[in-house]
C-alpha cells in the first residue's frame, strides 16, 4: 500500500498556555483552523518539571481537538491508561523510559489509541528507526524536555531527515513530529526536513494573537514541507 505524504500540521501545545485563559485560547486557535493540540505529561522524575494531568485532555477533547499525550514519565505504561480514558489520541512514550519499545508501543495500542514513540536530544535516532513500523508517531525533542520556551536545537535535523527517509522508504502511515523551540525563525527549516507535526509552545500562547501565529506557523510549515527530498 502507497501512503500519500500527510499536509504538515502544527499542534499548539498546552504547556505554554495562560492556565486562566486557557479555553479562550483553545477557541481562538480552533478558529484559525488548528486541529490538533499537545499535551505534556510530566512526573518530577523523568524530567525536572511537573505538568498536567488528564483532565487537560478531556478540555481540549471536549472543544473537538485531535490530542496527543506526551508522557514525559518514568512509568509511562502505568499512566497510560488514564490518558487513553481521558480521550487522548495518541499516546506517546519515551524510548529511555522502557526496556522494550516494541512491546511498549504495542501496549499502548491495547488501549484503544495510536501509539507514539519519542527520543530526547542526546538518544540516538536509530532506535525511533528501528520501531518505526510499529509506530502512528515518532517525536523528535528539539530540547532537552522538561521546561518550555528553550531554543531550538538545529543539530537535531538529520534525525528528522532521517526518520523521513525511513517512513518513506517503507511507505509507513506514521507522523514525524518535533517538539522543542520551534517560531516562526525555524520551523521551515524541521518542515523542510520532513517533519509534518510541529509542536509550537510559547510561539503560539506567547504571542499577542495566538490565531495570527498559529496560521503563519503553518503557512511556513506547508510551504517549506519535504523541501530537501525536493530537490
Amino acid at each position: 500500500m502507497i501512503v500519500a505524504a500527510k499536509s504538515p500540521v502544527v499542534v499548539p501545545s498546552l504547556l505554554a498556555g495562560d492556565l486562566s485563559r486557557l479555553g479562550e485560547h483553545l477557541d481562538a486557535v480552533k478558529a484559525a483552523g488548528c486541529r490538533w493540540i499537545s499535551v505534556d505529561v510530566m512526573d518530577g522524575h523523568f524530567v525536572p518539571n511537573l505538568s498536567f494531568g488528564p483532565g487537560f485532555v478531556k478540555l481540549a477533547k471536549a472543544r473537538g481537538f485531535r490530542v496527543d499525550a506526551h508522557l514525559m514519565v518514568a512509568n509511562p505504561l502505568e499512566v497510560a491508561p488514564w490518558f487513553a480514558d481521558a480521550g487522548a489520541d495518541i499516546v506517546t512514550l519515551h524510548i529511555e523510559a522502557v526496556p522494550d519499545a516494541p512491546a511498549a508501543l504495542g501496549k499502548i495500542r491495547s488501549l484503544g489509541v495510536k501509539a507514539g514513540l519519542a527520543a530526547k536530544p542526546k538518544t540516538s535516532v536509530d532506535g525511533l528507526v528501528a520501531a518505526v513500523e510499529r509506530c502512528d508517531l515518532v517525536l523528535v525533542m528539539t530540547v532537552e524536555p522538561g521546561f518550555g520556551g528553550q531554543k531550538f536545537m538545529p543539530d537535531m535535523v538529520p534525525k528528522i531527515e532521517a526518520l523521513r527517509q525511513a517512513v518513506d522508504s517503507r511507505r509507513l502511515d506514521c507522523w514525524i513530529q518535533v517538539d522543542g523551540g520551534l517560531n516562526a525563525a525555524n520551523i521551515s527549516q524541521a518542515a523542510a526536513a520532513g517533519a509534518d507535526s510541529l509542536v509550537a509552545g510559547s510561539a503560539v500562547f506567547a504571542a499577542s494573537d495566538p490565531a495570527a501565529a498559529f496560521r503563519e506557523l503553518e503557512l511556513k510549515a506547508r510551504a517549506a514541507f519535504g523541501a530537501k527530498n525536493k530537490t
